[in-house]
């Protein structure tokens, strides 16, 4: 057996009196100091691999084809160069298992190291050929496997750490799965409570009769701990027991894991009042193996302004714009005011519909671990299925429950004018939201994995009559990354809707379900969908049931496209699915960019009713769910 050794690279360097010599022959020779040698063309080529991936990573190693067209040369800057990519080729072999290999190379069919192979180039008059000869020989295997603890004592946390390294006896001998096991194996361990886990050794002997390579390793797991109190530096506005609050629910007292960690990292971005949150573990535990943490934060601007253009073909443009207080008392209070004016057509606007709406938010409820969202606003919407002039009050606290999953609740008042056809009734509704959300998508503008649900209830009673309902609704969506690359993403939603203790006709009419448009079922109009009146204006409905699909393909660069079949039924009776089906169809085009794709959808009904449009356009941001 032949154990392998690398010597250090030494870099030589030129004595003074060298220097001096230099220096004296060229005030000698000044025309000799000032003339430099004429840059000397040159071809490049990799020789004779047949593996396209080995090729590449040679030719992505050798600085003689990098730096052909980047870098010009001389002569002997030539022969240095294919010099210094011997032993890089040769290192570039032996992290991909070919110990055995070699490697060669000609300038102009001569060494790199004939004597006169400087005055061959120096004559040359055509662009010289350098050939870099590859000779991986067979890939060696990885052979024996020792993993082995410091101290003794800590086997058992090793031993069950080491099954994450995901290397095995006869897989091939790359640098790079070993250092990957070495890896896995760490972080295995330090999953595991060990925040300390570190490597103590590593050996590693090439035999090259057996062509294979033997692996000795020894990890210190360390103690295992727990976390100690957080601290937070870098806030300037931002009260320092809030964070350290919010980081301590997540971590303190809690066993070490780097998962936790990234939660509590989370929970500090999410208060939102932040640029950057880095984490910093200390390198040492206290005398009662607590590991100290520490998180170093970085406040955005206070303010920020912003706002969408959208457009659709039935009904035209719709405008919005925002303006946000980021961090109004220091506590990360988040105050919104923001306006919207939709269906702005060119005949009238006059018809539009105007929303405007105030919300603050608050990451604390009196200390207690939930947030507050309370929001009042004022409404006037002129729609096809109903006419409201309205004040709306509301307040819904969210309690997290995990990472993924939220317990919602909270009350609303509704008060003003509902009626159609421009006859408009007093209404004033007291109402109670529960529900609970469940989202592990990986982004929420554009996913491409994971699962989206919400489902809530709300109990309302009506103050002018005294009488209740309850509106159920359940929507989920979910997302299949089916290339593994996200390039092409299988999209699924569903939705359904039903309301218990009143028949359709005492339900207030925009508490009724209503289908149809881009962000239900995209080729009808706004609301469409369902039993219509006399006028074929819509009436809603007590139930509803929809379906989408859409396959969402990366293309090129930021453009994307898609293709999607939209379904939906609003039925007079409580039960989903009592209604006509509506099907439509259609296809889009996306551009990414940093804030979500810009969605550019056409969407065709199947069966339309009287009065549906041919085809529907939909400008907007972000996906259509």
């Amino acid at each position: 057996m032949i154990r392998e050794s690398y010597p250090a690279v030494r870099r030589r360097t030129t004595g003074s009196g060298a220097a001096w010599a230099v220096l004296v022959s060229l005030l000698a020779c000044p025309a000799m100091a000032q003339e430099e040698p004429p840059d000397l063309p040159y071809t490049a080529e990799v020789a004779p691999l047949d593996d396209s991936g080995l090729r590449a990573t040679a030719e992505a190693v050798a600085q003689t084809i990098r730096l052909r067209e980047r870098a010009p040369t001389d002569a002997f800057g030539l022969i240095g160069r294919v010099r210094a990519d011997l032993p890089r080729l040769m290192e570039a072999l032996r992290a991909e298992g070919f110990w055995g290999g070699s490697v060669a190379a000609t300038i102009a069919g001569l060494q790199p190291d004939d004597p006169g192979l400087p005055a061959l180039l120096q004559r040359a008059t055509e662009p010289v050929p350098v050939v870099l000869t590859l000779t991986p020989g067979p890939r060696y295997l990885i052979g024996r496997i020792a993993i082995a603890a410091e101290p003794e004592a800590a086997a058992g946390p090793v031993r069950e750490a080491a099954a994450a390294s995901g290397l095995a006896e006869g897989d091939p001998a790359r640098a790079e799965a070993v250092l990957s096991a070495e890896t896995a194996i760490r972080d295995a361990l330090r999953r595991s409570g060990h925040p300390l886990a570190a490597v103590a050794g590593r050996e590693v002997w090439v035999d090259h009769d057996r062509r294979a390579m033997d692996i000795a390793w020894r990890f210190a797991p360390g103690p295992r701990a727990t976390f100690a109190a957080p601290e937070v530096t870098g806030q300037v506005r931002t009260h320092a027991g809030l964070l350290q609050r919010t980081a301590a629910r997540q971590i303190e007292g809690r066993d070490y894991s780097p998962a936790a960690l990234e939660r509590a990292r989370r929970a500090l971005v999410a208060l939102g009042v932040f640029e950057s949150v880095r984490a910093e573990p200390a390198s040492a535990l206290t005398p009662d193996n607590r590991l100290p943490v520490t998180f170093h934060v970085s406040e955005r601007p206070l303010r920020a302004i912003g706002g969408t253009v959208s457009y659709e073909t039935n009904y035209g443009l719709g405008i919005s714009a925002f303006w946000e207080h980021r961090n109004l008392f220091g506590g990360a209070e988040r105050l919104r005011l923001e306006a919207e004016a939709a269906r702005l057509s060119e005949s009238s606007f006059g018809n539009a519909t105007y929303r405007a709406f105030a919300t603050l938010t608050l990451p604390e409820i009196w200390r207690y671990d939930a947030r507050l969202t309370a929001r009042v606003g004022a409404v006037r919407e002129l729609l096809e299925a109903y006419d409201r002039e309205a004040i709306l009050v509301s307040a819904l606290a969210e309690r997290r429950l995990s990472e993924r999953l939220a317990l919602q609740g909270g009350p609303l008042y509704e008060t003003g004018r509902i009626g159609r056809y421009g006859v408009l009734e007093d209404f004033s509704l007291l109402g109670f939201v529960a529900g609970l959300r469940w989202d592990d998508t990986t982004s929420l503008l554009d996913p491409t994995s994971g699962v989206r649900a919400a489902v809530t209830a709300t109990p309302y009673w009506s103050i002018q009559d005294g009488s209740t309902f309850t509106r159920l609704l359940a929507v989920g969506s979910t997302y299949l990354d089916v290339t593994g690359d996200a390039r092409g993403v299988l999209a699924l939603r569903g939705a359904l809707g039903a309301t218990v203790g009143a028949t359709r006709d005492q339900i207030t009419l925009d508490k009724r379900f209503y289908s149809g448009g881009g962000g239900s079922v995209r080729g009808y109009t706004f609301q469409s969908i369902g039993p219509r009146d006399a006028g074929n204006r819509p009436l809603g409905g007590a139930s509803l049931m929809e379906f989408a699909v859409e396959w969402r393909q990366r293309i090129s660069g930021p453009w994307g496209a898609v293709a999607f079949v939209d379904a939906g039924s609003v039925g007079e009776d409580s039960y989903p699915g009592s209604g006509d089906f509506r099907v439509g169809v259609g296809l889009g085009m996306r551009y990414l960019t940093a804030i979500g794709p810009i969605r550019v959808d056409v969407g065709v009904p199947l069966n339309p009713e009287r009065g549906d449009p041919a085809y529907a356009l939909y400008v907007g941001i972000g996906q259509a769910f």
